[in-house]
């Protein structure tokens, strides 16, 4: 196992990684619409998704991949309301075939979202 958690994303608020590599996936943690310093960003929730993304994208290039190979992806959202939201900019940086996915709606504190993922890293393919 690898472990992944570049300068440019927010530090861990607990005993976890940002992103694990093994057996050809890399697997990321939770981000949240948070900058490096842990200042959450974003007035609406679109750019709090995009920022999320941005943040996984982060940690996925450190490993050597991106978001274009996420194989799952769990989007956890405050409210459902959102969710035709969230499908319109998920789909600014996936594209076919789509990622598998799971989106739950539940209560975070102080922002609107939060975004897991498997990627496939291309080298160990």
């Amino acid at each position: 196992m690898k472990r992944f958690h570049p300068e440019n994303v927010p530090a861990a608020s607990g005993p976890y990684s940002a992103g694990i590599a093994v057996g050809g996936l890399l697997f990321l943690a939770g981000q949240g619409p948070f900058n490096a310093k842990g200042e959450r960003v974003g007035d609406t929730f679109e750019d709090q998704v995009r920022a999320t993304f941005e943040n996984l994208e982060r940690v996925a290039n450190d490993a050597g991949t991106s978001l274009s190979n996420a194989v799952r992806i769990g989007a956890y959202l405050t409210t459902l309301d959102n969710f035709a939201k969230f499908n319109e900019v998920m789909a600014e940086y996936v594209s076919e075939p789509y990622p598998v996915r799971t989106t739950i709606p539940v209560e975070l504190r102080g922002f609107d979202i939060e975004i897991d993922a498997i990627l496939s890293i291309p080298e160990a393919d």
